[in-house]
């Protein structure tokens, strides 16, 4: 894949995530939260106000590879087993474990 369309599927999903925050929270404008610049430092989503900030306390990292296909079969079997809302727990030696569920998921539990 060629650098400029790998820079195109990061920003894409940046911007998926910077538009649902955006209208998950209404108050919250454009220049509240932003999406980096490629190569830029710190996350991926800038939450550039307090207020941004306080309403969705996270550290936004986007990643749109292909090398997690592993990870998305695992995913569809938490989702096979019953039809309550699946989450993948992931664990590598020495790394702390990591928690994965579905993006509108996530802004479901922060609307509550």
């Amino acid at each position: 894949m060629k650098p400029n369309s790998r820079k195109a599927k990061g920003r894409y999903l940046q911007n998926i995530v910077r538009d649902r925050i955006i209208k998950m929270f209404p108050r919250l404008t454009k220049d509240d939260i932003r999406c980096s610049m490629m190569s830029e430092n710190g996350a991926d989503v800038k939450l550039t106000s307090t207020m941004a900030r306080r309403l969705f306390p996270y550290s936004i990292e986007c990643k749109n590879r292909e090398d997690f296909k592993q990870l998305f079969s695992h995913f569809r079997q938490a989702e096979k087993h019953t039809d309550l809302e699946p989450l993948l727990v992931i664990k590598s030696n020495g790394k702390t474990p990591l928690a994965i569920i579905n993006l509108e998921h996530l802004f479901e539990l922060q609307e509550d």
